[in-house]
């Protein structure tokens, strides 16, 4: 049996930029996965963070300015529901299309 050598060492090298990861994101996944499966979500898989956590916060403040403004928590207005889905189905449409658009121009670079 061949021995191994022991005189070498690897040295991990510096890991791709930030760019190079998300030039190599599909731009369409990053879209769909900000809709479908929560807001943010194509962010994480994109790894910008920034983006996902200002998302998170925004979503977040959301659901809390929801519950604050709620006059009557025994009694839930339709209305009130209906404001407070539209609010996270336009952060979701407008993250989508960041992401999208941002991981085209990466590529594109």
């Amino acid at each position: 049996m061949p021995e191994l050598p022991t005189n070498t060492v690897v040295t991990p090298g510096p890991g791709p930029d930030r760019k190079a990861v998300l030039a190599a994101s599909a731009p369409w996944l990053g879209a769909l996965l900000n809709v479908l499966p929560g807001l943010g979500a194509g962010y994480l898989y994109q790894r910008r963070w920034r983006a996902w956590w200002i998302t998170t916060v925004l979503s977040s403040g959301w659901f809390l300015l929801g519950a604050l403004l709620q006059p009557n928590p025994a009694e839930i207005d339709p209305s009130s529901r209906l404001v407070g889905l539209g609010g996270l189905l336009l952060l979701a449409a407008v993250s989508a299309v960041e992401a999208f658009l941002a991981a085209r121009r990466a590529r594109m670079e």
